[in-house]
């Protein structure tokens, strides 16, 4: 019997057998259809583009709602770029027609790049290109040449999905004419209001605008007014610009909260069987003292062994399941967000409340259902072996840094009395601290323990006062305690072979590393490790320069030299860390990464062959890229809503100095941070002392011509704030007497912290003021709810 014979006989028999996934169709369908992966085998089998019919008829299906079915799934993978259409409608295999798909990403200037779903090398996509594309929309292209830059350049075949249907702005009516200038910068595009489709907006009032028509070569986009944000500045303002700048999903279906609250408040009896009983274990939880949610608990006792740690995580997985994927909606909108997003003083959770808050969260005295990763820990802080199980606790205490922090490093009185016999845990804990340090030492893990602050609000909600955070040692224990965990349950997953998705951590490219070095030669310090350092010469070189004046700035070139972490099927290692293998498993209340490692654990301990676990390699990759996009569109708008109010505050201090120090240098001036506030500002080379500068980029460094002057990163400046702009999250500062703060003339010398640094070339900056809050592009960020990222 020939393979299209088989095909078309009673049950569904694709090219290598019977189709692997009509189980799981089966199950989500009443009256299923081949799967997604049965139809690309058909059309592979075919050889050559096939119209919608053809298909139908290759797949034995006749009926309307068959027919039906399949016309929603051929749209469906066209959106997913699983298949494209050429001019004539066929539907083809988008690897045999040359033909790459992936997501826009625009550029303020004009230009953007497509970047692939198969991870490929970025395409830049040319201004003629942009003209009717908008940032995030998905299209396919076509590669068309490289550019006079080197570029693969490319050219636009179709759009699949337009991304963005919403846009926030700021309403103008000029001449009768009535247009939204977007706030987010990436939209090249003011948006036309026709009359009557205003909804009463004011001119200067900042509104939400619905897309009633996308941009095309000679048009404009269209759009109609749905909502009112409010006037220009108003207070709590910057949160809702960000939310619909960015596109964040900020509220929840109903037929979602539904599903959640179907849950109720309390754990039934049920749900607890066939679980290890930890209830009465110490397990306590210990988070920032603003924290809500609370999806991580830690016990630890000593052993003849070394210690035995637990790390219980809420089991997010027990309520968030994919029985029928497609048409969970609770898993839908997780999958969506993909991550919570932390404003300064507001959370957009992953999940609903009775979720976040509740039955997912480890709040103390009251069951909870937990994953656990059970570990023995040697003298040495190596974890000789750990299991994984599902477990049912109750937490019996919520502790505090501070609280922990006070007690381990001060030896708080009135904190030791209060903890009573929870005391010896956390003696146990900072004892297994002390070992995973030394491991993590031993290693090379690289360690940025970089300044961070913490934004207060008054009353009406205008910042008071930014406050520097300070980690202690129970912040530390508690990170350690997380990768300890994070590394074990990704050797489980690889060593079961489970499809997951694994935090990866590149190492920096031959490039980054020539930069680097350029840099650090004139500072008389050097990089080991040839043509491939590894963490530990990083390493070296951070313990080296902890006593230089400019170890922040040095440390900021060095982080800035490695690549972003992402989430991918390929267990590749987390250089930073200096970790082979590595996953997110702790936080799958506010990732939904981690949800998904939830999942194949769970997978691999069941028994009995109910849990239902559908995903292939190709749908890992396709849901690391997006969940690597939902976490870096969360960073960029927790970074522009701060940026906004940080320049918010800065407004009635123009004309106040500030001691401050330079952190880059360009061509057109210099970059500059208040520490204290960690507020960053352009020093306009006009603003200079009167003279002609030249950038030196090889030294990275502004020369003047006549006076010599010179102005190179980590040089302390006393500044003037000269202007400040909300709108475009710029300050401009004016130095106030730069040869009184010590900028040397050429060929001097600079006395104290060891050998002054060089400027930092900028890469994308903009040329019109400084951005009030700069993002390092770090894999280990603290949140406002006292999260940790690694």
């Amino acid at each position: 019997m020939s393979k299209k014979d088989e095909r078309k006989s009673k049950k569904p028999v694709g090219p290598h057998g019977a189709d692997p996934n009509a189980a799981r169709e089966a199950r989500r369908y009443d009256k299923p259809i081949p799967s997604r992966e049965f139809i690309l085998g058909v059309l592979s089998d075919l050889g050559h583009p096939a119209r919608e019919r053809e298909i139908a008829a290759e797949l034995a299906l006749s009926s309307e709602q068959d027919l039906e079915a399949l016309h929603r799934r051929l749209r469906a993978m066209v959106r997913d770029g699983q298949l494209v259409r050429n001019r004539r409608g066929d539907f083809c295999l988008p690897e045999k027609v040359g033909v790459i798909v992936g997501t826009v990403q625009a550029h303020r200037d004009g230009f953007g790049f497509l970047i692939p779903d198969e991870g490929d090398e970025d395409l830049y996509l040319a201004p003629r290109q942009m003209a009717n594309l908008m940032h995030g929309d998905r299209v396919s292209v076509r590669l068309k040449s490289t550019d006079n830059r080197g570029r693969k350049e490319g050219s636009l075949v179709d759009i699949l999905e337009r991304a963005t249907t919403t846009l926030v702005g700021r309403y103008f009516n000029e001449s009768g004419v009535g247009f939204v200038e977007p706030d987010n910068t990436r939209f090249q595009h003011d948006v036309i209001i026709p009359e009557g489709e205003r909804n009463g907006a004011e001119h200067g009032q900042i509104v939400v605008v619905q897309l009633t028509g996308y941009p095309a070569p000679h048009t404009q986009p269209k759009g109609k007014i749905v909502k009112v944000l409010g006037e220009h500045r108003a207070a709590g303002m910057e949160v809702e610009i960000a939310i619909h700048s960015f596109g964040l999903p900020h509220e929840f279906p109903t037929e979602v909260i539904e599903h959640a609250e179907s849950y109720g408040d309390s754990v039934p009896e049920k749900a607890k069987e066939g679980r290890k009983d930890l209830r009465d274990l110490d397990l306590v939880t210990i988070d920032g003292e603003d924290a809500r949610d609370f999806d991580d608990a830690v016990y630890c006792e000593p052993n003849d062994k070394g210690w035995r740690l637990i790390v219980a995580i809420a089991d997010v997985a027990h309520y968030v399941q994919i029985d029928e994927v497609e048409d969970s909606p609770l898993d839908q909108e997780a999958q969506k967000r993909g991550t919570s997003v932390y404003f300064p003083d507001w959370v957009i959770p992953m999940l609903p409340e009775n979720l976040s808050n509740g039955l997912c969260s480890l709040n103390p005295h009251v069951d909870r259902l937990c994953m656990v990763a059970d570990m023995q820990v040697n003298q040495q802080g190596k974890v000789e072996n750990s299991r994984f199980y599902n477990g049912v606790l109750q937490s019996k205490k919520r502790l505090t840094y501070n609280q922990v922090g006070a007690l381990l490093e001060e030896g708080d009185k009135d904190v030791h009395q209060e903890l009573g016999p929870l005391v010896d845990r956390l003696y146990a804990l900072h004892e297994l601290y002390k070992a995973f340090r030394k491991s993590r030492d031993k290693r090379g893990a690289i360690d940025f323990d970089r300044p961070e602050t913490r934004i207060l609000f008054d009353e009406n909600r205008k910042i008071s006062e930014i406050r520097p955070v300070v980690r202690n040692v129970a912040h530390k224990i508690i990170e350690e305690c997380m990768i300890a965990a994070n590394v074990e349950a990704a050797k489980f997953l690889h060593r079961h072979e489970v499809p997951t998705l694994y935090r990866a951590h590149a190492q920096p490219g031959e490039d980054s590393i020539e930069e680097l070095r350029e840099f650090l030669g004139p500072l008389g310090l050097t990089l080991g490790g040839g043509n491939s350092p590894q963490p530990k010469d990083y390493k070296k070189l951070i313990d080296s320069i902890q006593e230089r004046d400019d170890r922040f700035l040095i440390e900021t070139v060095l982080l800035r030299s490695m690549s972003r972490a992402v989430y991918q099927p390929k267990a590749e290692g987390h250089f930073g860390l200096a970790l082979e293998h590595y996953a997110h498993f702790t936080s799958p209340i506010r990732r939904y990464p981690d949800l998904l490692v939830h999942r194949g654990i769970k997978k691999i301990l069941d028994k009995s062959g109910k849990v239902e676990f559908p995903y292939t390699e190709k749908q890992m990759e396709q849901l690391g890229t997006h969940t690597s996009m939902t976490e870096r569109r969360a960073d960029d708008a927790t970074r522009d809503a701060e940026a906004w109010l940080k320049c918010d505050f800065m407004t009635d201090k123009v004309g106040e100095e500030f001691q401050a120090r330079v952190t880059g240098v360009t061509s057109f001036g210099l970059f500059v941070e208040i520490p204290d506030l960690q507020i960053e500002g352009l020093v306009h080379v006009t603003s200079l002392e009167n003279d002609y500068y030249q950038h030196d980029p090889a030294a990275r460094r502004l020369v003047g011509e006549r006076t010599g002057l010179e102005f190179r990163l980590s040089d302390p400046i006393r500044v003037r704030v000269m202007r400040v702009d909300p709108d475009e999250r710029k300050i401009d500062f004016e130095p106030v007497d730069a040869r009184a703060d010590g900028q040397r003339h050429r060929g001097e010398k600079k006395g104290g912290g060891g050998p002054k640094s060089g400027g930092q070339k900028q890469k994308g900056k903009p040329k019109g003021g400084g951005k009030a809050n700069k993002g390092a592009g770090k894999d280990k960020k603290k949140t406002s709810k006292g999260k940790r990222r690694k």
